[in-house]
């Protein structure tokens, strides 16, 4: 990735890193594609709002430097460490469990709103990700205050966009969520796809 881009001609590739690293499987695409799957697309949109606020928290923190400072406090680092594990562990529990459609429709209760802001603040891909975008790319020289504005704004929209395809598609294996034996495979088969995503995202970071 050049960090040397200058200027708005940079914009393109910024646009193209940013579809990249945002749509590419990890927890939160990953998480909105088994709940969309589960629960169907209407349910989970208050999960995916929070899991783009709680994105946009972190492309405020990676671009205000807070994070490297806090991660440079010693001690600090594996206490985040383990606490993001044991969210995520916890939640491809909770996706690999989950009963069929048809046993608790009504009382099976989608992902929240707080559950994606989370799960956001806690992906380690989401810091690894930001920190490659806002590092790599100057869209406003000299401009620093307005240069973080845009790339936050511009990432906003890119990360709607493809949460969205990830949970559309992920939509669209509602219907073998209504039969035991497919729904085990598949929540079980999603929970895995999380937890190796999680430990892909650590290594990298």
């Amino acid at each position: 990735m050049p960090g040397d881009t200058a200027g708005m001609e940079g914009l393109p590739g910024f646009l193209l890193a940013g579809i990249a690293l945002a749509g590419s499987p990890g927890p939160a695409t990953l998480s909105l594609a088994a709940a969309g799957a589960a629960f169907g697309p209407r349910r989970v949109m208050a999960y995916l709002a929070g899991i783009v606020v709680g994105m946009v928290g972190v492309m405020a923190i990676t671009a205000s430097g807070v994070i490297g400072l806090l991660l440079a406090v010693p001690g600090v680092t594996p206490v985040v460490t383990i606490a993001a594990a044991a969210y995520f562990v916890w939640l491809a529990w909770r996706i690999a469990t989950a009963p069929p459609l048809a046993e608790s429709d009504g009382e099976r209760r989608p992902p929240s709103f707080a559950g994606g802001f989370a799960l956001s603040l806690v992906n380690p891909k989401g810091y690894a990700a930001m920190a490659a975008l806002f590092s790599g790319f100057v869209l406003l020289r000299e401009r620093l205050a307005l240069d973080a504005g845009l790339k936050i704004a511009l990432l906003t929209m890119v990360m709607v966009a493809v949460n969205l395809a990830w949970l559309v598609s992920g939509a669209a294996l509602t219907r073998f969520f209504r039969e035991p034996r497919s729904n085990r495979l598949i929540n079980v088969a999603f929970a895995i796809l999380l937890l190796a995503s999680v430990a892909l995202a650590v290594t990298a970071a």
